[in-house]
């Protein structure tokens, strides 16, 4: 039994994480949350100490790492990143810094890195679609990851609604800082995602664009199920 491919593209803090887990649990399909691939090689090279921005040696370790999607049953709760390889470790919180943020922004913009783990990421939608579907979340799942797929979305918010959302997740957890530095961060991120030479971020043509702004999750979720299923 097969399932669906539903890609979720957008801008930082603009709530793909949130959205794509509450999509994939309610359809029972798998996520695959592309980000916390690129965090768990930012944070292996920063255990490694290879620079954030050494290309060649990041691809090195792109090329050896083994990523493991745990879900939990919680619902709303966000699913457990195992790294497998070349190392074992348990990263579910520990990316999800500000400094693996960051890090993570830096080593995507190399070619030879988003080359690498192009076909660990098409490996895992296919494991899943073969399985119970795949919902798959990120910055370029529509336009160079899965250009095929048949339900694409681009999810959005003004940057001031998404320095908000971010602040909050930090802040519960514990993490320092205001909503004006987290909003420079974003403001940095949103320049180097969206003018990288490789892969920018961008909406792909196809894709059903999503203003969460004023909407909650629930809203979100269901406009994203009824783009898939359209109402009778």
């Amino acid at each position: 039994m097969s399932g669906p491919l539903i890609v979720i593209d957008g801008p930082a803090g603009a709530g793909k994480s949130t959205v794509a887990t509450a999509v994939a649990q309610r359809i029972g399909a798998a996520l695959l949350d592309t980000g916390a691939i690129y965090r768990a090689l930012a944070w292996l090279a920063r255990e490694r100490g290879v620079s954030w921005d050494e290309e060649v040696s990041l691809a090195g370790l792109a090329s050896e790492i083994a990523i493991e999607f745990r879900p939990v049953s919680e619902v709303g709760a966000r699913q457990q990143v195992l790294l497998v390889a070349p190392v074992a470790a348990e990263l579910t919180d520990v990316i999800r810094t500000p400094a693996i943020s960051e890090g993570a922004s830096r080593v995507s913009r190399h070619p030879a890195v988003r080359g690498a783990l192009l076909g660990i990421q098409r490996a895992i939608a296919a494991r899943a679609i073969a399985a119970s579907g795949c919902v798959a979340e990120g910055r370029d799942m529509g336009t160079v990851v899965f250009p095929d797929a048949a339900h694409k979305f681009f999810l959005t918010a003004s940057r001031a609604t998404r320095a908000d959302r971010r602040f909050r997740e930090l802040a519960a957890k514990g993490l320092q800082g205001s909503v004006a530095e987290v909003e420079a961060d974003i403001a940095r991120r949103d320049e180097r995602d969206s003018s990288r030479d490789v892969a920018p971020l961008a909406r792909a043509e196809d894709a059903v664009l999503i203003d969460s702004s004023g909407l909650d999750i629930e809203q979100v979720v269901a406009r994203i199920l009824d783009g898939v299923n359209p109402p009778a």
